[in-house]
């Protein structure tokens, strides 16, 4: 059965809202090529998504001679302004940007969970404020459409609401509740931090040619998440992925319900990480798990250890406006320990304790592979992505051995800003769904 007439438009503007998403500004005339539709129904698109304040004229095509076929057409990126949190435990990360995901504010702060929740909430909820100002977002943030959080636990894909996790501050989910009060006509969703991340791998990192695949998270805990056929598989309760209570060998218990000590997490968390690295001859003081597995990487590689990194203040809040990539991370220092004066591995220790960590890493990857035969993994989180195709390269060649069935071991490329990417993106994504959506007669 044919389309009707308003259905065929609908799909039509979609198609074309989609192609100037991803292609950026475009004529008339490439608008036709690309979508293969006629030339009046491209004209009549045009002119209807002109007038719903959807596209406008952004320019001229310098290919083409001046008048009306030169003229270039772009989403109108002011029509809503769209917000993406990393939320974690100890610090939490914002981006805004207009409706096409150009950057224009970002920020980050520490938040201290001995102050409490509500001091918590408030440091948090004031960093957005702080950003939606800065990005120049009208109204005192009423243009504020989307925003997207994502936060590490477990969320209930009934309610869409964070789950009581214990290990987990309470503050996470009180957050969502302030943000909703503080802009109440956006549309504010939180999502686990690693299906985040796994989402922008998929559109603009090292899996976008991959329908199906893992990505493993390496940070101060650890996860997984699942893509199987292009989408992403969250489970009956939302916890597809919560590889840390994988029962392992080489623990001293077993995990239970409430705490996986002795699961995998024991293994490859950060905690474990750095008690890895003083076996291997660490020296002394605060290291932290995703400098010490960079600085293997580096000097197993033959590079020079990482240099020490100065970052803001503990107390510092620092916001950038305009001129960011939309694949930009945030522009801020992150609170930082003081610098140590010198590597923290030699470079002999080095690739052991890289070799020792990989043998770890892949005990789980072997598992995850067992179950879903996803032809590829991921390594994200801040330890995974540090490690870069070094640490890849050896999880790779022990599943070579362990595992019957081909599975290519990738190091994230997006790294740190992976969960701000998909939250932005899921928030695009959600915005553009309801604005491009054909109107209800």
């Amino acid at each position: 059965m044919p389309a009707s007439p308003s259905t065929a438009r609908a799909i039509n503007d979609r198609l074309a809202l989609t192609l100037l998403q991803e292609e950026g500004p475009l004529t008339a005339g490439q608008l036709k090529q690309l979508t293969g539709l006629s030339r009046p129904t491209v004209a009549d698109l045009v002119e209807r998504l002109t007038a719903s304040g959807l596209i406008t004229v952004v320019g001229e095509s310098g290919e083409q001679r001046r008048g009306p076929n030169a003229r270039l057409y772009g989403l109108v990126a002011d029509r809503a302004y769209l917000a993406a949190l990393d939320v974690r435990t100890e610090s939490v990360s914002v981006l805004v940007s207009d409706l096409v995901g150009r950057v224009l504010a970002d920020g980050s702060v520490p938040v201290a969970p001995q102050a409490g929740e509500a001091a918590a909430v408030e440091q948090a909820t004031g960093l957005v404020e702080r950003a939606v100002k800065e990005a120049g977002v009208p109204g005192d943030g009423e243009r504020l459409h989307t925003v997207g959080i994502g936060a590490p636990g477990l969320v209930d894909p009934a309610t869409g609401e964070l789950r009581d996790s214990a290990g987990l501050p309470a503050w996470h989910r009180r957050l969502v509740a302030a943000l909703q009060s503080r802009f109440p006509q956006a549309r504010v969703g939180v999502e686990n931090e690693t299906n985040l991340a796994a989402l922008a791998e998929q559109r603009e990192g090292v899996a976008r040619d991959r329908d199906t695949f893992v990505l493993l998270w390496l940070g101060d805990s650890c996860g997984a998440a699942v893509v199987l056929d292009g989408g992403l598989r969250r489970g009956a309760s939302g916890g597809t992925g919560e590889i840390g209570f994988l029962p392992v060998p080489g623990t001293a218990v077993l995990p239970s319900a409430t705490d996986c000590s002795g699961g995998y997490h024991s293994l490859v968390g950060a905690a474990a990480i750095v008690a890895l690295a003083r076996e291997h001859g660490a020296g002394p003081g605060d290291l932290s798990a995703h400098r010490l597995v960079e600085e293997a990487a580096r000097l197993t590689a033959g590079g020079d250890p990482i240099a020490p990194q100065r970052g803001a203040g503990r107390g510092d809040v620092r916001l950038r406006r305009g001129g960011a990539s939309s694949h930009d991370g945030p522009a801020v220092d992150r609170p930082a320990a003081d610098p140590r004066p010198g590597p923290a591995l030699c470079a002999e220790r080095a690739p052991r304790f890289l070799d020792a960590l990989a043998d770890r890493v892949a005990v789980g990857v072997a598992a995850v592979v067992a179950v879903l035969d996803p032809g590829c993994v991921v390594l994200g989180g801040e330890s995974g992505s540090a490690g870069g195709a070094a640490l890849a390269a050896r999880v790779e060649a022990r599943l070579r051995r362990m595992s019957p069935l081909a599975t290519e071991v990738r190091a994230s490329a997006l790294g740190g800003s992976a969960v701000l990417r998909g939250a932005l993106l899921t928030a695009r994504e959600r915005a553009q769904d309801e604005l491009f959506a054909a109107p209800e007669r």
